[in-house]
């Protein structure tokens, strides 16, 4: 199966998780750190899933649990060669799935202004804009969005 949960320690979810980071950092002419820390053991409670073929890990997402039954989309990826193919919106399908069956209430997000083709992707799949929460309030190039899922 392609799409599986991955342990929070590997190494390959770590490289994208890294990669990620620098292309955004590209995208926003960013020289500095401005992007929330993160380290993947913030996950625990929730799950990582990775889209894997022939070995080879093609795109990641995971779910960071918050309070009241919510939990935060964080580090959605798909690796530049493997774009167009529909491997961020398994992720997140299969991220919005295994929430549903955890009983979580409602899955929030922050993404950029200059990544049209993620607002896309999370608008098709039913999350509206919110106002910036947590680490992203008063960030003017932040969008914040939520899904319920009861």
């Amino acid at each position: 199966m392609p799409l599986q949960p991955l342990a929070y320690s590997d190494a390959r979810a770590h490289h994208l998780m890294t990669e990620q980071q620098r292309e955004l950092r590209r995208l926003y002419h960013d020289t500095d750190e401005r992007t929330e820390p993160f380290d993947p053991v913030t996950l625990a409670g929730g799950v990582l899933l990775g889209y894997e073929e022939g070995g080879e890990l093609l795109a990641i997402g995971g779910l960071k649990p918050l309070e009241n039954g919510s939990a935060e989309v964080k580090r959605m990826y798909t690796r530049p060669e493997a774009r167009g193919r529909g491997l961020g919106k398994a992720v997140l399908q299969g991220l919005i799935e295994w929430a549903r069956a955890q009983g979580l209430a409602r899955l929030v997000l922050e993404t950029g202004d200059l990544q049209a083709e993620a607002v896309s992707l999370y608008q098709r799949a039913g999350f509206t804009r919110i106002p910036n929460f947590g680490y992203y309030v008063g960030l003017e190039n932040s969008l914040c969005f939520e899904l319920p899922l009861t």
